[in-house]
């Protein structure tokens, strides 16, 4: 097995959706996926520090390019306005970069301790949005609430984007929930 081998992060990637898939995430071992790759435990061990953070690696970049997103926004746009439109920039960005999407969010869907991590990564992006915020000298109070909502309406773009197969941009997913939020936040 090769030591320093191009593409090994992306194999290993590979390897693990596709056993996580195959097996269940509960039984899949780190040896596993680094036999699958064609790689040792130990190179697997360089790139991931465990099995669950081969499905979340780069996600630790998100939370700032959000914050740098929402602080670059048009100064005189409104919070939500501001942390919506950085969410539609960074994740149309994002998108780009995804592979697998469908079949990692099966993995996750279908395993309560990746739920977990993914309702962790969730609380850093509510939390780089909600300071970015505040940063804009929007009130402690309504940075939180709009970056809470800004987060649920990515999060469901997002789901909707996968599901739609390539048949819809981020971006019009995101443009469709944000109308579905506004109009229900209209009829209160």
């Amino acid at each position: 097995m090769a030591r320093w081998d191009p593409g090994a992060e992306q194999r290993l990637k590979r390897a693990a959706l596709e056993l996580y898939l195959e097996r269940g995430y509960d039984n899949v071992t780190v040896t596993d996926i680094a036999e699958r790759a064609g790689l040792t435990r130990r190179s697997y061990f360089r790139y991931f520090p465990d099995k669950r953070e081969v499905l979340f690696a780069g996600s630790e970049r998100l939370p700032p390019a959000l914050a740098e997103a929402v602080l670059s926004a048009d100064p005189d746009a409104a919070p939500i306005t501001a942390a919506l439109d950085a969410l539609a920039r960074v994740g149309a960005q994002l998108v780009e970069y995804v592979d697998g999407a469908a079949e990692r969010r099966a993995v996750i869907d279908a395993s309560p301790e990746l739920q977990e991590r993914e309702r962790t990564k969730t609380a850093a992006i509510t939390e780089a949005v909600r300071d970015a915020l505040m940063q804009r000298q929007v009130n402690s109070g309504t940075a939180e609430l709009v970056a809470q909502l800004a987060t649920v309406a990515c999060t469901n773009a997002f789901r909707r984007w996968i599901e739609a197969k390539g048949d819809a941009s981020f971006g019009s997913c995101l443009d469709a929930v944000t109308a579905e939020l506004r109009a229900a936040l209209a009829g209160m």
